[in-house]
């Protein structure tokens, strides 16, 4: 069920395929988009994301995927268990956090509801382990259409936060907020 979606958006279904090692090119080309670049800093120069590494690492708490539309990549999305994943981007957590980062690579695929899509195939994926009590993403503090995005999918904004000189604009979802939101559109 698509909870984040908008009305006239075209109907075409997105799927969600575990990320491998023949993505890692592509990802890193969508690395040098503006508007990727607008929503990572760090992304563009690969200082950010070290695809070579982590894409097909089987890290534990770690989990990547290729957002595809009739079977073409458009996007990624990664979630992350933050208590035990190795880099401790979050800090110390507790058990039942997931952490999410989700973005479209091609410019002419943004608008179209397709980011709704990957969004709610990723909260699924999360809320489907019934440990997992709270999603955090944590968009730059300046991006402000990821705010009214990540806020239309049911995300609350809970403080500022700087990641390694980034500040951003924290925000959760709570497993009761997600429920009450599915239902609504089942």
């Amino acid at each position: 069920m698509d909870i984040c979606r908008r009305r006239n958006r075209e109907t075409r279904m997105i799927t969600l395929r575990p990320a491998a090692r023949t993505d890692i090119p592509l990802l890193k080309a969508w690395d040098k988009e503006a508007h990727v670049q607008f929503s990572d800093p760090k992304g563009s120069d690969g200082s950010g994301w070290e695809w070579d590494a982590q894409i097909g690492a089987g890290w534990e708490g770690f989990w990547e995927f290729m957002a595809e539309l009739d079977g073409q990549p458009i996007g990624f999305v990664q979630v992350i268990d933050p208590q035990i994943e190795q880099s401790q981007y979050w800090g110390p957590m507790e058990a039942g956090f997931r952490a999410l980062d989700i973005w479209i690579g091609p410019a002419d695929m943004l608008g179209k509801g397709y980011g709704s899509q990957m969004m709610s195939l990723a909260l699924s994926f999360c809320f489907s382990d019934p440990e997992v009590h709270t999603l955090l993403i944590d968009p730059l503090i300046n991006n402000t259409d990821a705010h009214r995005f990540y806020q239309r999918c049911g995300f609350s904004p809970v403080g500022v936060r700087d990641f390694d000189g980034d500040l951003c604009l924290v925000h959760e979802l709570k497993r009761a907020q997600w429920a009450e939101k599915e239902a609504t559109y089942a």
